[in-house]
């Protein structure tokens, strides 16, 4: 990507309009909430046992008024009463969930999310209905639902298992003597079988689920069938584990190699709800396969990594792919699966890691609890969070950004582009340091982000790729900060704008073109009649007079 140039201004690519929704913005965000926590939350404040259907409209609205565009729940689906027996039995993840809840109860254990036995929403929450009408309140504010589909395995008891067992992957005694912790003997309609947990192929299995078969023809026509039931009930789905479907990964994982899944089963559900979305958990450099494949967003699990790793230069590396690619990317700094940002990122390097992530391209993918400085991470397996301080510096800087989000159309329909840091002066190597964006819109103005991603003070030169700004006088104004600073908008494409950070230090300038008056009569310094000599006789255009007006100013 040539950082010199101006920002991409070709058409943006969009998200089709879902069923009575608005189309997307390019750039839109969203919100992770683990519906158990979030609704026990909310019963505990009304003082009574608070169902989907019965959130007040306050927690909508706030949704809605903080810029989201999607709500993803997690954790509707019915859990695997087998599964909880697994879940409260294995001492090693008690161990885990007591330290997340201290004050932990047999009752809080409701078995994994991910360990599904059947796609009906569960009771408690307040079934078919409660999430019909909760998704239609959404709509009614622009938000958009998205669910779990957990395509790679089911609960130990789903029913398949019973009637079709033929759908997992099976194993022999050898396979269960010579890893016991892989495969489990189970009563099926059709005998005992040796079947095998869920897992990928670089951990041990997950004992509280089964091994779908996707070498099994009929167990994918089972999948898309239960995909098309699923579709009925949401605006996109969250595929877990989604590259573990890919024929090359199953055949490493399993010795079996399957038909392609998942370009059939997301052009049959689109064919029935146009513009439905499809977000895949992906790893192992395998996003640009699954877009390939039909995703509209995957996981950008490498730039989280690199933030954490620290790497300026490596992050800039990773933000030179295309648009075709970058605008597809879901950028997270924490989710239910990773650490929280509060705990892994400490102050202020939580900030420099935000403005590089949310102001990068893509999907804006944040987690229910992140605005409020939450550290916990909160095991899948548990129904009730534990109670944290609200951190008042994280939540005011999260409480910018999002305004600064939703504020015109820049950050979620304008054109955005790397800018390559330069050296401040020969044998200053700090420039490397440095991660700057622009972006413009032609009806919100142009945007500078920069962020100082190390530890120690840096120095650097952007040349700004806004050709329109370079005969004008230009206001800088930091929208994320106070700062403002005036410049002659040609020294800021050469030889650029001058910056000075402290350690993870950011700023995220509006550049406004300045038309200033000419004052002369009142300056001290006018020199009257020698400007007036200057032009008469004469013809000057505008940026001239601009930049004359300017150096009396």
């Amino acid at each position: 990507m040539n950082s010199a140039s101006e920002p991409s201004s070709g058409p943006a690519p969009r998200q089709p309009a879902a069923e009575g929704l608005a189309w997307l913005p390019r750039y839109p965000s969203l919100l992770e909430i683990n519906t158990w926590a979030w609704l026990n939350r909310l019963s505990q404040k009304a003082g009574k046992a608070i169902t989907l259907g019965e959130v007040d409209d306050a927690a909508l609205d706030d949704l809605a008024r903080q810029g989201f565009d999607w709500v993803w729940l997690l954790g509707v689906w019915r859990r695997s009463a087998a599964s909880r027996a697994v879940s409260r039995g294995e001492h090693a993840w008690r161990a885990g969930f007591q330290a997340a809840l201290p004050d932990l109860t047999e009752e809080d254990i409701s078995g994994s999310g991910f360990a599904i036995g059947a796609y009906e929403v569960e009771e408690a929450l307040g079934g078919k209905a409660a999430l019909a009408e909760f998704r239609a309140r959404l709509a009614q504010r622009g938000l958009r639902l998205m669910l779990d589909f957990v395509p790679n395995h089911t609960a130990l008891d789903h029913p398949w298992v019973k009637t079709n067992p033929d759908f997992f992957v099976q194993g022999i005694e050898e396979s269960l003597d010579a890893a016991p912790e892989n495969y489990v003997r189970i009563e099926t309609d059709r005998g005992a079988r040796i079947l095998a947990h869920g897992r990928d192929p670089n951990f041990p299995g997950w004992t509280d689920t089964l091994q779908l078969n996707y070498a099994n023809p009929a167990l994918q026509a089972a999948q898309m069938a239960e995909l098309a039931s699923i579709a009925q009930h949401c605006d996109g789905l969250r595929c877990d584990m989604a590259m573990l479907l890919l024929p090359e990964v199953f055949q490493r994982s399993w010795g079996l190699t399957p038909a392609p899944f998942w370009p059939k089963a997301i052009a049959a559900v689109r064919r029935t709800h146009p513009g439905f979305t499809f977000l895949a958990e992906a790893y192992w450099d395998l996003e640009w396969t699954l877009q390939q494949q039909g995703f509209d967003y995957c996981y950008d699990k490498r730039l989280n990594d690199r933030l954490r790793d620290g790497d300026a230069s490596a992050i800039r590396a990773h933000l030179v792919a295309g648009l075709d690619y970058q605008d597809r990317l879901a950028r997270f700094l924490e989710n239910h699966d990773e650490p929280r940002a509060a705990a892994s990122f400490l102050w202020p390097r939580h900030r420099a890691a935000a403005i590089v992530a949310y102001f990068a391209p893509g999907l804006r993918f944040f987690q229910d609890g992140q605005f409020e400085g939450a550290r916990i991470r909160l095991p899948v397996h548990l129904r009730r969070g534990p109670l944290e301080p609200r951190d008042p510096d994280i939540a005011d800087f999260y409480g910018r950004l999002l305004a600064v989000l939703r504020k015109g159309d820049t950050f979620r329909d304008g054109a955005w582009s790397l800018i390559a840091p330069q050296p401040a002066w020969a044998g200053n190597p700090t420039s490397q340091d440095f991660i700057a964006y622009a972006w413009r819109a032609p009806d919100d103005g142009s945007y500078v982000a920069v962020v100082n991603y190390s530890d120690h003070q840096g120095q650097c030169y952007l040349r700004l790729p806004f050709a329109t700004l370079a005969d004008k006088p230009t206001r800088l104004v930091d929208e994320m900060g106070s700062e403002t600073y005036d410049r002659d908008g040609r020294t800021l494409i050469d030889p650029g704008l001058y910056i000075d950070l402290k350690a993870w230090g950011y700023n995220l300038f509006r550049l406004e073109a300045l038309r200033p008056r000419l004052r002369l009569r009142s300056h001290p310094d006018a020199r009257e009649p020698a400007v007036g000599m200057m032009l008469v006789g004469r013809r000057f255009d505008e940026p001239t007079l601009y930049r004359a007006a300017f150096a009396f100013e």
